[in-house]
């Protein structure tokens, strides 16, 4: 009677190191606008349930590839991108009302719901007292005041204080208008 042994060699189970690596290569492609958000999950949830290297190698192959065709496929991405986001805003500005800048006084200029601010903005997404623009040292300056729907500049929300300019599109709540000088 003979036995045979059969041996079944089984890959070395993955370390940490190996996944924490994955990871932060994923990471940064999120950071970096090559992996939506949808893929990144994804790919998140498969690195941590991978076996295998070469499992791990196929989530970050298209992220870690930096040859010139990957070089030319983001940066055209990245353009188109860009693009897009300036037609957009181009196409925003020209529909959103004019704020005209005041001139420039001793006391800022109130902004809110409330009816004692400078600019009353009847609108259940402004609060009573919302924000205040001021003109300080030659510089417009908008200052959000703890308002709960928030003051946005150019699409950035202001948590503090923000420079603003003639041109630049700001939104109280969600009432936006572009602001002009005289």
């Amino acid at each position: 009677m003979t036995s045979s042994f059969e041996f079944h060699t089984y890959p070395a189970r993955l370390s940490d190191a190996e996944r924490d690596r994955v990871l932060a290569v994923l990471r940064e492609g999120a950071a970096q606008g090559k992996l939506s958000h949808d893929t990144f999950m994804r790919r998140m949830d498969l690195a941590l349930a991978a076996r295998r290297a070469d499992e791990l190698k196929l989530l970050t192959a298209d992220l870690e590839s930096e040859g010139p065709w990957s070089r030319r496929v983001f940066g055209t991405v990245s353009r188109v991108s860009a693009f897009s986001q300036r037609l957009r805003r181009a196409w925003q500005a020209e529909r959103l009302p004019k704020l005209l800048l005041p001139h420039p006084g001793a006391y800022p200029l109130r902004i809110g719901r409330d009816p004692a601010n400078g600019l009353r903005l009847s609108h259940d997404t402004v609060s009573r007292l919302h924000a205040e623009l001021s003109m300080q040292g030659g510089r417009w300056i908008l200052r959000d005041l703890g308002s709960t729907n928030g003051t946005t500049v150019n699409g950035r929300r202001v948590t503090t204080t923000a420079e603003v300019r003639d041109g630049d599109l700001v939104s109280f709540g969600t009432m936006g208008f572009r602001l002009a000088s005289h």
